[in-house]
């Protein structure tokens, strides 16, 4: 298997070390959307590998020339890097427990889990975006437990991991499908349910259109994805809503929360609530 490493340098007119976080957050989260596995940071700049045939060079370069905060620029270089498990070190060190909102705990393989009287949930340390320590996954995972799920049909747009589908079915779901582009992310998904003895959960490889091989409506449709896809797959989610359902949106900066609350608008939904960690946005709409 032949990987490729991008080394992504950032052109910042500030020295904010918050600011700079964000923008290699966000950098990540584009680059996995083009099919980068894992990543490491060093000084100024973020260290991505990716297989070099899933590598989506034209949807990162678009990603990256419309970069939603101002003032910096992003530019990168790739070279052909040496035959290994580039996400060996993450799977070996995992994560801390992490707790939200006193109601679910989400912990890795190898750390003991610190008792609790929430949903348990186990994601086995493959990737470090999707494990839930990212800030845009906790907020969605609280939005997602302040619902009541019982009995509901969720979808999962864009799964990753899969730990939104896993909250979802052990918070109550009827059923839940999932879907995502990756192959990767479709066998994690699998790997994941079966680790929580989660079997309510349809994965499904492919992008939005995979849903008009779906049946029925879903009451609650999840979306932790760049703003970009969100803009142009907001109308697919919205088809497949159904009435008084609800849809629950991260992945973005706050400063592209307008334009999504304006699409979500004419797309007939109204927004719920908002919540904001960091420079990270999650929006809540009820159609």
């Amino acid at each position: 298997m032949r990987y490729l490493s991008a080394k992504f340098n950032l052109d910042m007119a500030s020295d904010d070390s918050m600011l700079r976080q964000t923008c290699l957050d966000l950098i990540a989260s584009y680059a996995g959307e083009a099919g980068f596995e894992s990543f490491e940071e060093t000084d100024n700049t973020l260290i991505g590998y990716v297989r070099e045939e899933t590598f989506d060079r034209q949807l990162l370069d678009s990603l990256l020339s419309d970069f939603p905060i101002e003032g910096v620029k992003v530019s990168y270089t790739i070279e052909m890097s040496e035959d290994k498990d580039w996400n060996e070190p993450w799977e070996q060190e995992g994560f801390d427990p992490i707790e939200i909102d006193g109601r679910c705990v989400i912990h890795d393989t190898i750390h003991p889990t610190p008792p609790h009287d929430g949903i348990d949930i186990t994601i086995d340390a493959k990737m470090a975006f999707g494990s839930g320590t990212h800030a845009t996954t906790q907020m969605v995972v609280a939005s997602l437990l302040s619902l009541d799920l019982n009995g509901k049909h969720v979808l999962d747009c864009g799964c990753g991991t899969g730990i939104l589908s896993i909250v979802a079915s052990k918070a109550g779901a009827a059923s839940v499908v999932a879907y995502d582009i990756d192959e990767w992310s479709v066998e994690n998904t699998h790997h994941n349910a079966q680790l929580n003895g989660v079997e309510n959960i349809e994965v499904l490889a492919g992008d939005v259109h995979i849903l008009s091989h779906t049946s029925g409506l879903f009451d609650v449709v999840l979306a932790n994805i760049n703003r970009n896809v969100l803009l142009s797959d907001m109308a697919e989610m919205r088809s497949v809503m159904n009435s008084g359902g609800c849809l629950i949106i991260s992945g973005f900066y706050d400063t592209d929360a307008p334009m999504l609350v304006a699409e979500a608008n004419r797309l007939g939904l109204t927004l719920e609530s908002r919540r904001q960690s960091g420079e990270w946005v999650s929006l809540s709409f009820s159609s």
